[in-house]
């Protein structure tokens, strides 16, 4: 705990503290005004993001991914990246959240992976790493980002594999689907 407490990144979220005392176990996040990425991008009640705002969103959590990959003193894996763990401030930047299933590793290690003994993360934004039982590196968040990414540019939950009408997608369906969005220019569809 104490380390992540030390992360600091403009696209993480800080910790500010914890308390834990028996079974009982607190953390205390900063404020991030407007709640997760999945509440804009699959309530039916709102209107959807500008692409400028989603190009921000995506950026920003890449670049805390980055941050946690590629420049903290210790190696981070999330293992957990999809829009419920993405907050989003005032302006819309993206703050990655929920380190709860994140591991923790010493730079220079043999090549920066790892062997775990259990899948950490959420159905449909598993990389498949997790399912052949190999070593674990930084891959694993790269997927599961490529997952909100297209969830973010097509404005539907892709880890499903459905339409919003609850149709079952194949692979190259969803792939279709992503042109047609990014062609008309239409982020609501």
């Amino acid at each position: 705990m104490t380390v992540i407490g030390r992360i600091n990144h403009v696209n993480l979220v800080r910790i500010w503290g914890f308390c834990s005392q028996g079974k009982h176990r607190l953390l205390v996040y900063e404020y991030v005004e407007n709640e997760s990425l999945d509440r804009h991008l699959f309530a039916t009640d709102r209107r959807p993001l500008p692409w400028d705002d989603r190009y921000r969103i995506a950026l920003g959590t890449a670049r805390g991914l980055a941050y946690l990959h590629h420049e903290c003193l210790e190696w981070v894996i999330h293992c957990d990246v999809k829009p419920e763990n993405i907050l989003l401030t005032r302006e819309f930047d993206a703050k990655i959240a929920d380190f709860g299933l994140a591991k923790l590793s010493k730079r220079g290690g043999a090549g920066d992976s790892f062997q775990l003994s259990h899948m950490r993360g959420t159905t449909g934004y598993m990389a498949p790493e997790w399912a052949l039982n190999v070593p674990i590196d930084a891959k694993v968040d790269v997927y599961s980002y490529g997952i909100v990414l297209l969830e973010i540019v097509t404005g539907r939950r892709i880890s499903q594999q459905t339409t919003a009408d609850g149709v079952l997608l194949e692979a190259g369906q969803v792939a279709q689907a992503v042109r047609r969005v990014v062609a008309r220019g239409d982020v609501g569809s």
